[in-house]
Order: structure tokens, then C-alpha cells, then sequence
């Protein structure tokens, strides 16, 4: 039982700490100009954990989690 409750207790951080991070995620994108022109270094580095190169596509992987695949 005491396995259990810890194990819930390390979840429910984990989605807090999922919840704050897209929380500052959102604000920080608020106070972003609507339409990008330029390559925006801070951006980038704020909302992106990494990019994997394959030989047909590419795979953005973001700091929420959000994975998405861009085709060639």
C-alpha cells in the first residue's frame, strides 16, 4: 500500500510539473509576435528538446513531449 501511494504521489509531480511547464510554455509563446520572420534562437531553444534526422523525414521532439514527424 505504501508502494502504491508513493508511486501516485511521483505521478501526480510528474503531471504538475508537465502542467507548469506548458503553462510557461503558453505564456511565453502570448508574448510572442504572431508570424515568425526570422529564426528566433531563444524561441528554439525554449520549445525544443531535439530533432532526430532520418534519411525520408525528420522528428521534432518538444519539451512538453510532443513529438512530431515532418516528411521531406
Amino acid at each position: 500500500l505504501r508502494d502504491q501511494k508513493q508511486k501516485l504521489l511521483l505521478e501526480s509531480a510528474n503531471r504538475d510539473e508537465l502542467k507548469k511547464r506548458i503553462a510557461d510554455m503558453s505564456t511565453f509563446l502570448k508574448k510572442q509576435p504572431t508570424a515568425l520572420t526570422e529564426y528566433d534562437e531563444q524561441l528554439i531553444r525554449r520549445l525544443i528538446e531535439k530533432v532526430t534526422i532520418y534519411e525520408d523525414k525528420f522528428t521534432v521532439e518538444f519539451k512538453s513531449g510532443l513529438t512530431v514527424d515532418v516528411k521531406e
